[in-house]
């Protein structure tokens, strides 16, 4: 499976809707090669709006992340220190081209009962 399904705040998701943001963080990353992400957009919207192209993954310190992704990082630093405090590498998915599904869609489509945490793999070849 070369897909992952993400939970993600719904200020971040219009955040990567707008182009605003081209970095999904992460403490952690896929071990599989990932092709896209689906984004599962938190409380209130509980939904699944869209997948997203990912042309690369980055890893550096949090610190040397941050100076190459910033202008495109759809966040504050504040957020950003505050996600990777303590950690001594830091992880992004360059994101690229977005899907916007018309009508959101619900975990269960993708096999998924419960919103993940970090993050599940999916098979999205149907979607």
């Amino acid at each position: 499976m070369n897909s992952i399904l993400l939970s993600i705040h719904p200020k971040y998701v219009e955040n990567i809707l707008s182009g605003a943001k081209k970095f999904e963080y992460r403490k952690r990353l896929a071990s599989n090669n990932i092709e896209y992400i689906y984004i599962y957009s938190t409380s209130p919207v509980m939904k699944v709006v869209a997948r997203v192209k990912v042309t690369d993954v980055l890893q550096a310190s949090p610190t040397a992340l941050w100076e190459k992704t910033k202008t495109a990082s759809g966040i504050s630093l504040q957020a950003y220190s505050e996600y990777f405090e303590g950690c001594k590498s830091a992880y992004a998915y360059e994101l690229g081209d977005i899907q916007v599904y018309e009508t959101p869609k619900y975990l269960h489509d993708f096999g998924v009962n419960t919103a993940p945490q970090s993050f599940v793999y999916i098979d999205g070849d149907t979607m």
